[in-house]
């Protein structure tokens, strides 16, 4: 029997390599593919694809700098990280954002709290507790 492959996510993306970098810092994943208009990124038990937008639809999406949250999607990608203060950091830095401290809340086993990427894509970072 062949191994199951990671459970994931596919995120359209305008900027490629933007989001990839994101990703790649943020979150701890490691660019494992380029191919034409798509990166997979991946860590031990979860693969992110970033699929390039459209052209007509990547020129008529306007990002804004810092980026607008998309809360008119019924999606948030979580991601799991080591430190939520080292999120609080890089993600500012690499053109996303997270809510504040106060806003963190504890559940099962883990810390967590909200933010966006620098495409405005929410996303839930949750840190183990010790």
């Amino acid at each position: 029997m062949s191994e199951l492959p990671k459970a994931g996510a596919l995120l359209f993306a305008k900027d490629l390599e933007r989001m990839a970098s994101f990703y790649e810092q943020v979150a701890g994943l490691a660019i494992k593919a380029r191919v034409e208009g798509r990166i997979v990124l991946e860590s031990a038990h979860y693969s992110l694809v970033l699929n390039a937008l459209p052209q007509i639809v990547a020129d008529n999406l306007n990002i804004t700098s810092p980026p607008m949250r998309r809360t008119d999607v019924p999606v948030k990608l979580i991601f799991p990280v080591p430190s939520l203060a080292l999120v609080h950091t890089l993600s500012p830095m690499l053109g996303g954002g997270v809510d504040s401290e106060s806003a963190e809340w504890i559940g099962p086993g883990f810390r967590a709290c909200d933010g966006f990427d620098p495409e405005g894509n929410l996303v839930q970072w949750r840190e183990p507790l010790a």
